[in-house]
């Protein structure tokens, strides 16, 4: 049984907790989000924090764990996000660790984040090279997310095509993958792809950031306008912490309590009670996850 003794009215349901970002003070960042009845996931992007997510899921009540190498962490390169910039440290993706690890817990959820990452490519390799191995280890962790039983949680940048071209081939071959496509920013075609392939998608804070004004002017699909069109029963709200808080946050550091805001924006965009969002995508998490199994 993954389930919490908490009781929680929504599900953060990626967050990275583990990061340096809360080194100083992530025990009052969890308390400010179970106090308000708002669980999380705290994901993974190598074995080291990996690890610590396991450790964090084990300590609190109302926490799961994700486990998995993320894409950029394959090679070894200058990583410059909005939020921050660091250097990524190459891993091998060791699936026995994986699984050993899963193993260990039973808030272990999810496989990930794991997937294909074509925004940040090392200058230094060849990038036939370096998506050539992030589809290797993508399709590694979906072998081992199956089986394991586990769904996986999906990174998508710049990479959809591929994406959806792999997890078709599992499809075809009867695999069929569970999983989340996180943080998704891409267009209503793009979504309906993922929608066809029994995919759950999660939105984040930049659901509350306005449209470019370009974009607007130009009469562009927006990512509201994505959301509208988005079956309520196939939708999940994360942070991607500390990344990407939503208004009122936005330019601070963002922490899973604030997943409230991005459920309420999408209540807007609905135009449906806050409360029926919440409940929907509490839902949708628990399945996902098997929280109730």
């Amino acid at each position: 049984m993954n389930d919490s003794k908490v009781a929680v009215r929504l599900i953060d349901a990626h967050c990275h907790l583990n990061f340096n970002a809360y080194k100083d003070d992530v025990d009052e960042v969890a308390a400010r989000s179970l106090e308000q009845g708002i669980g999380f996931a705290v994901v993974g992007s190598q074995s080291t924090n990996s690890r610590r997510a396991v450790e964090l899921a084990e300590k609190f009540d109302g926490a799961w764990a994700i486990i998995g190498l993320h894409p950029i962490h394959l090679f070894s390169q200058e990583v410059d996000e909005d939020e921050e910039a660091f250097k990524s440290r190459s891993e091998e993706f060791d699936p026995e660790f994986y699984r050993r690890l899963a193993k260990s817990s039973s808030k272990v959820v999810a496989i990930g984040e794991c997937g294909l990452d074509y925004y940040h490519l090392p200058a230094a390799v060849p990038s036939e090279t370096v998506k050539n191995e992030q589809a290797r280890v993508f399709r590694a962790h979906l072998d081992l997310a199956l089986e394991l039983g586990l769904p996986a949680m999906i990174h998508s940048r710049d990479s959809a095509d591929d994406i959806i071209k792999i997890l078709k081939e599992y499809a075809a071959a009867g695999k069929q993958v569970r999983g989340d496509v996180h943080c998704f920013g891409g267009s209503w075609a793009e979504a309906e792809r993922y929608l066809e392939l029994g995919l759950y998608v999660s939105f984040t804070g930049i659901v509350t950031y306005p449209p470019r004004a370009a974009d607007r002017l130009a009469g562009k699909e927006t990512l509201a306008d994505v959301v509208r069109k988005m079956p309520l029963e196939r939708i999940i709200v994360e942070t991607d912490a500390p990344y990407l808080s939503p208004v009122p946050f936005r330019g601070k550091r963002n922490e899973p309590a604030y997943v409230k805001h991005v459920a309420a924006e999408i209540a807007k965009i609905k135009g449906l009670p806050v409360e029926e969002v919440e409940e929907q995508t509490l839902m949708n998490t628990k399945e996902l996850f098997r929280l109730n199994r």
